[in-house]
């Protein structure tokens, strides 16, 4: 049968990719166990279109380079140092911890010491690329959990070769004959060239590429020096990805920086998905059908003593407390390294053949095992008993007049201003790290669930005159409002709105000081885009001012329909319907012929004695403000 054709297997992938990457998403497991399923529908044991799953694993190992590359740019010399604790202490224990605990298994498994140890310390190396994707995706990368795990997996990156550097010499076939000390000196060759070319001679060619003012030359040299540092670590015999980062870390701060990581960025994300979709191909099923127990006890061993021996050694690495299980999860599968070593390994002769296939495959599944295990570590953090979580701090409240909940970058800005105008407010954040990362720079915040009753009457909302519902996440800033409207219906509720169809539901529960998230700075864009196209500073206000008239004014006139079908059309739609488009079109031609109109009984010291005294820069329609209405 003849091998399918070069634009059959890219219409094969991307054809995979577009289905069954956004339904994984879409059932929350995860754009990487998309890939994964699609390389398996892909692969010799779905529709054979790819046969050779190890060549399609070798090319997109490039994503990896390029995503260390990408990372190395983020992270200059003085950031690598503010976080050489993590990376070389935590990343450390974490390599000891795992590497023991696994050496231990594979001693039992029957290996001899030093295979034992080779494959300890290869499955102790966690993928980079699914661990940071899937923190990427959970928005958890920045947090102290996704700092400390990306610590570790730095560590992992760079403890990567010096094993592979010594697993040649371990072996009966080390080097072809060639002496040790010349191959440990073909490494600190190859790594002294990529620090003295990252360090003297990418800079000046990219400056020259640069004033050419020619996009493609500058993408095409970016490439060259990423894949050309890779193939002298290569040629060295140990990792690219390495040298990619080291490369990386050496360009992160030139001024170049930005421009590179726009370049790279399109690349690896598609090497990315095709390195995810070459490990689902390389998933043996007849392997799987010949030794199910053996294939299965493999896995479930692996996975089991890595998660045990990562939950043991977080409170050391500075996980936060009761992140353990999330931590486990992100970082329990084996790596992509782990194919290189295994592979080093066999061809050393140090590994038997059986062996590297049952690896390979069970390292395979506990990659495709990290998404799922990654949602069971979340649900078993949310059921916790809560002693063994952070307990809500002990709230002293001084009967301020404010209670602010949720202080993340809505929050703060509001508290800010109470406190600058000096005014007191009991704040509450359900956030431990954010409560702890506030704190450290003076803000007095307390760490508590904003949605128990309990708390807020600790928190003195029963006293309070405002409570500002300032929470981020929709459902909970929704309960939040429920609890009020029940509890304590006298407090004044400012509340924060996602969207349309969250203000119609906090509408609902009786909250009337409302802001949409971006409605106002939108708002105040569009009047800017005015500006620069030539319309007047006071008219453009003025134009700004009417639409948001109208917009509220429709949101009113849909909260007292029913929530029928065509109150849901209506949602769809926007709205801003034809004849209030005309309104404000008519409003703005008489603008334009009779100046602003002042409503009946307006005073001075609003919105319009604003405009009447500076008519220029400051916002009318930020602080415009009509008792009832809402925002």
């Amino acid at each position: 049968m003849n091998e399918p054709s070069l634009l059959v297997l890219v219409i094969g992938y991307l054809g995979a990719a577009a289905i069954c990457v956004p339904l994984a998403v879409r059932l929350g497991l995860g754009s990487v166990l998309g890939y994964l399923v699609a390389g398996l529908a892909l692969g010799p044991y779905g529709l054979a279109l790819f046969r050779d799953p190890a060549a399609t694993l070798h090319f997109a190992e490039l994503g990896v380079v390029l995503m260390l590359f990408v990372l190395g740019l983020e992270l200059e010399p003085a950031r690598l140092r503010a976080m050489q604790r993590a990376v070389f202490r935590g990343g450390a224990i974490q390599m000891a911890v795992c590497g023991l605990a696994l050496t231990a298994v594979a001693l039992v498994a029957g290996l001899p010491l030093a295979a034992a140890a080779v494959v300890g310390l290869a499955v102790a190396l966690s993928s980079t690329a699914i661990a940071v994707q899937t923190m990427k995706e959970r928005g958890i990368l920045l947090t102290p959990l996704g700092q400390a795990s990306f610590g570790v997996l730095l560590f992992q990156d760079i403890a990567a070769i010096p094993l592979l550097a010594v697993v040649p010499l371990l072996g009966e076939g080390a080097g072809g004959g060639e002496p040790r000390w010349i191959a440990v000196g073909k490494v600190l060759l190859a790594i002294t060239a990529v620090l003295v070319l990252g360090r003297f001679a990418t800079r000046p060619l990219l400056r020259v590429v640069a004033r050419t003012g020619l996009r493609e030359a500058f993408t095409a040299t970016t490439l060259l020096i990423v894949l050309g540092v890779a193939e002298v670590m290569h040629l060295a015999g140990i990792s690219m990805a390495l040298g990619a980062f080291l490369a990386g870390v050496l360009l992160a701060s030139s001024e170049y920086r930005h421009a590179l990581e726009a370049d790279i960025e399109p690349f690896k994300g598609l090497l990315m998905g095709l390195l995810f979709v070459a490990v689902g191909m390389s998933i043996d099923l007849g392997l799987i059908a010949s030794r199910p127990l053996a294939v299965a006890g493999l896995v479930v061993a692996l996975l089991a003593v890595k998660a045990a021996a990562l939950w043991l050694a977080a409170p050391r690495i500075g996980v936060p407390r009761g992140q353990a299980p999330t931590f486990a999860g992100l970082l329990s599968q084996g790596g992509e390294f782990a194919f290189v070593v295994f592979g080093v390994a066999g061809a050393a002769r140090l590994l038997p053949a059986e062996w590297e296939k049952l690896l390979t495959l069970a390292v395979a599944l506990t990659m495709a095992a990290t998404p799922l295990l990654v949602l069971g570590a979340a649900a078993l953090v949310r059921r916790q008993p809560q002693a063994e979580r952070r307990a809500h701090d002990a709230i002293e409240a001084e009967d301020a007049p404010v209670v602010i909940a949720g202080f993340g970058r809505f929050g703060q800005v509001v508290g800010r201003l109470l406190f600058a105008s000096g005014l007191r407010a009991t704040v509450l954040d359900a956030d431990p790290d954010h409560v702890d990362t506030l704190r450290r720079y003076g803000f007095s915040v307390f760490y508590g669930d904003p949605t128990r009753l309990d708390l807020l009457e600790q928190a003195g909302v029963g006293r309070a005159r405002v409570v500002v519902n300032a929470i981020d996440e929709p459902h909970a800033n929704t309960e939040l409002a429920r609890l009020l409207h029940e509890h304590f219906p006298r407090v004044t509720v400012v509340g924060r709105a996602r969207n349309v169809t969250h203000w119609f539901t906090l509408r609902k529960l009786g909250v009337s000081r409302l802001e949409r998230e971006v409605f106002e700075s939108s708002l105040r864009a569009g009047r800017h885009t005015l500006e620069a196209l030539g319309v007047g500073a006071f008219e453009a206000r003025e134009r700004a001012l009417a639409f948001r008239r109208h917009n509220l004014a429709a949101l009113e006139a849909l909260l007292a329909e029913e929530g029928d079908d065509e109150h849901r059309t209506h949602l769809a739609r926007g709205p801003d319907d034809n004849h209030l488009e005309e309104q404000f079109r008519a409003d703005v031609a008489r603008l334009r012929h009779h100046g602003p109109r002042r409503p009946p009984g307006a005073t001075p010291g609003g919105d319009e004695a604003e405009d009447r005294e500076d008519g220029d820069d400051r916002d009318p329609v930020t602080s415009e403000a009509t008792p009832g209405s809402a925002r």
